[in-house]
């Protein structure tokens, strides 16, 4: 069974930094497309950035602020945020799948959800 847990998430003022951490167990992420996408409230979730063997994929919204890589060893995927915008405040969930998922920017590729961290951007 998989299953992915997202930590890291909490309250930065604009322009602050944070680091997401997504852990998997029962596949190992290597071998797949991993993402995260985000969530604010009342809108659909969106793509922020993946990761395909060396490959990475990043949205425009946040493409040069934030920066997805792979930790093989720990079979852990992490989003490294900076330079924070009120709109980046979301859910931020990770997600995994398989072939379908290859370089998608759709979550109805992805088979595996973690549960979100929240990410709070405010003064």
């Amino acid at each position: 069974q998989v299953q992915l847990a997202e930590s890291g998430g909490g309250l930065v003022q604009p322009g602050g930094s944070l680091r997401l951490s997504c852990a998997a167990s029962g596949r190992t992420l290597e071998t797949y497309t991993t993402a995260w996408f985000r969530q604010a409230p009342g809108q659909e979730r969106e793509f922020v950035a993946s990761v395909t063997n060396s490959i990475t994929v990043y949205a425009v919204s946040v493409k040069d602020r934030f920066t997805i890589s792979r930790d093989s060893g720990k079979n852990t995927v992490t989003l490294q945020m900076s330079s924070l915008k009120f709109e980046d405040t979301a859910v931020y969930y990770c997600a995994t799948g398989g072939p379908r998922a290859t370089g998608s920017r759709s979550p109805e590729a992805y088979s595996y959800w973690g549960q979100g961290t929240q990410v709070t951007v405010s003064s």
